[in-house]
């Protein structure tokens, strides 16, 4: 972990979790993420430019650096694992064990992480369906889909959420979207309304409603036709 502050830890993983790495990502998603003024995002996000972990685009927003990334994966390693372990291992509720994760992931250092993650037997993904980073930083990206992005009629399967939030765990876990889980869009509402899914195996789901906001953080991958 280094020196590197918790509070500069949160800011370098929201910014990755919202697409850091490859996309600019607006400073004021990263103050609603976290739940502070645009203002204080503002003022870290200069502090983070000046160590040289994130670059500013105007008008645009923030990419990481290199090392930023590193540190973000870092982060995201630590508290993917716990992840795991809490829901694995002690049988936790998926929804509860991602802010207790989030607790555990700035207490923990390398030592207690690569014996957690050997303890684990090293998984590769979230039980939300997200890679976990290595110990060098890399991680895999999934090249799944947003269920915005199904046409209707067009079955698949929830293969992750993202970015988490444990309120968010909670309602797509009450209605059965959750990684594996098979579903077809059925229908959009006009004027940006809600999506229509179909949840479960063919011609016998149960009809869920979603909003967009909701459904875009549901990602997808499409059902191969035999």
């Amino acid at each position: 972990m280094g020196n590197t502050s918790e509070s500069v830890e949160m800011y370098l993983k929201s910014i990755a979790e919202y697409g850091g790495v490859h996309d600019p990502v607006p400073i004021g998603r990263v103050a609603e993420r976290l739940g502070v003024s645009p203002v204080s995002a503002s003022e870290m996000m200069k502090r983070l430019g000046e160590q040289h972990l994130i670059n500013h685009l105007p008008y645009k927003g923030v990419v990481l650096t290199d090392r930023g990334r590193l540190l973000a994966n870092s982060v995201i390693r630590r508290q993917r694992l716990w992840e795991c372990f809490l829901v694995d291992e002690l049988k936790l509720d998926w929804a509860q064990a991602y802010d207790l994760s989030c607790n555990l992931e700035h207490a923990t250092d390398s030592e207690v992480t690569e014996a957690l993650a050997s303890f684990l037997r090293h998984p590769q993904q979230c039980p939300h369906g997200n890679p976990i980073p290595g110990e060098d930083g890399w991680v895999d990206e999934h090249q799944f889909k947003p269920l915005l992005d199904l046409d209707i009629g067009q079955p698949g399967y929830v293969r992750a959420i993202s970015p988490e939030t444990s309120e968010v765990l909670a309602y797509l876990g009450k209605r059965g979207i959750h990684p594996g889980q098979r579903i077809i869009l059925s229908g959009i509402a006009p004027m940006e309304g809600p999506l229509t899914i179909k949840v479960g195996p063919a011609n016998e789901g149960e009809e869920v409603d979603l909003g967009q906001a909701l459904a875009g953080l549901v990602w997808v991958e499409l059902e191969v036709s035999k």
